[in-house]
């Protein structure tokens, strides 16, 4: 009878015992499952920000090429070198116009109240960390904060104090052209070439950064797009 008992008890607490470890695999493996969902719409997102991040790097690069080509545009006119006449307005927009940084952080955010560990790739992790932590954050602070690119700050009015008393304008008051060659002292003449050289230099500096930040924003593109496909 003990014996019996014991087979009987003995069977109960096995089918108890797997019923268990079968409940907290089944627990397990959902979990799993939902992670890998959750994984998957945050590369999802981080894959579709990088692309708009691509499109607002070229706004910006874009922006800066033209500003050095102001550079050089100023630098003739003021050297006494003929001009477009009629790319006045064009060149003296561009000459001083700042930018700022625009990233879409929405998916990297998403991922960060996740928990950074809920990618299972390790080096996507760390590449992801990389971009958004250090290559964003340093194109933010050179673009919005760096007290040497401010260039509408920094430059405009001494520049525009020069420049200025040289433009033509139509009876609205637009600039329409200007007089040839400039009436400037020889001073103001080095010092208004000092400052394009400054501001086509730190174009230059950041131009630079910015292939290296595309570089690694598309080789992100390109690894998350094969998680993705894994």
């Amino acid at each position: 009878m003990k014996r019996a008992n014991w087979k009987k008890y003995g069977f109960e607490f096995l089918s108890i015992f797997v019923a268990v470890i079968a409940a907290f695999a089944l627990n397990n493996w959902n979990d799993n499952q939902r992670n890998a969902t959750i994984e998957n719409k945050i590369l999802v997102e981080i894959a579709n920000g990088l692309e708009k991040d691509i499109e607002d790097i070229n706004v910006n690069v874009q922006g800066h090429e033209a500003g050095i080509e102001a550079c050089r545009y100023w630098r003739r006119a003021i050297s006494g070198q003929e001009v477009n006449a009629d790319s006045v307005m064009i060149h003296y927009l561009g000459l001083t116009r700042d930018f700022i940084s625009i990233q879409n952080v929405s998916g990297y955010e998403a991922l960060k109240s996740k928990g950074l560990e809920l990618l299972k790739n390790d080096a996507l992790r760390f590449e992801i960390i990389s971009l958004y932590e250090y290559d964003y954050q340093t194109l933010k602070k050179f673009e919005e904060e760096y007290r040497e690119m401010q260039y509408q700050d920094n430059y405009f009015m001494a520049i525009n104090n020069v420049l200025a008393p040289n433009f033509t304008f139509d009876e609205t008051g637009n600039i329409i052209g200007m007089r040839t060659p400039f009436e400037l002292s020889e001073s103001e003449r080095k010092i208004v070439l000092s400052y394009l050289w400054k501001i086509q230099a730190n174009r230059r500096f950041i131009l630079y950064f910015y292939t290296q930040t595309t570089q690694k924003v598309n080789t992100l593109r390109a690894h998350v797009e094969k998680e993705l496909a894994e």
